[in-house]
């Protein structure tokens, strides 16, 4: 992994490279811990062959995870940087196009890097916290 803040204006960019046997959940959340990251967006590409989707289940409010270990072209990944009780909070969805020309999507668990991910990270002003919404299952934004 590498990264580097880029200026621009009151609210720099984060350009981070992620290269192989590196997992991009964790990394995007220890850059967000290192640089002290209260809220931002975050959107990226890259390759993967070993991979933990997941889809909510509305009734049990429970993810069912897949796991996938095969080549993939991550053709999209899209997510949001908060922070729930404190503590670094991503929120994460992921696009994988396969061999077969089929596209498989969810709520991003864990990815280990294939050939390389180009991430960016593009915090802003303010905070944004998570609390647990028991009602339909999910750690929710407060503002």
């Amino acid at each position: 992994m590498d990264y580097r803040v880029y200026p621009n204006g009151t609210n720099p960019v984060i350009a981070l490279r992620l290269d192989p046997g590196d997992e991009i959940v964790s990394l995007i959340m220890e850059v967000a811990e290192k640089e002290n990251i209260q809220a931002a967006t975050v959107s990226g590409l890259g390759a993967t062959d070993d991979v933990t989707i997941g889809i909510l289940d509305l009734a049990s409010k429970q993810y069912t995870r897949t796991d996938m270990k095969e080549p993939f072209e991550i053709t999209s990944f899209i997510g949001n940087l908060s922070r729930k009780d404190g503590e670094v909070y991503l929120h994460s969805h992921i696009n994988l196009g396969g061999l077969d020309g089929i596209v498989r999507g969810g709520h991003l668990h864990r990815a280990v890097i294939s050939v390389t991910a180009e991430l960016f990270i593009r915090p802003f002003d303010g905070a944004i916290e998570r609390k647990m919404n028991e009602e339909i299952g999910v750690n929710q934004m407060i503002f």
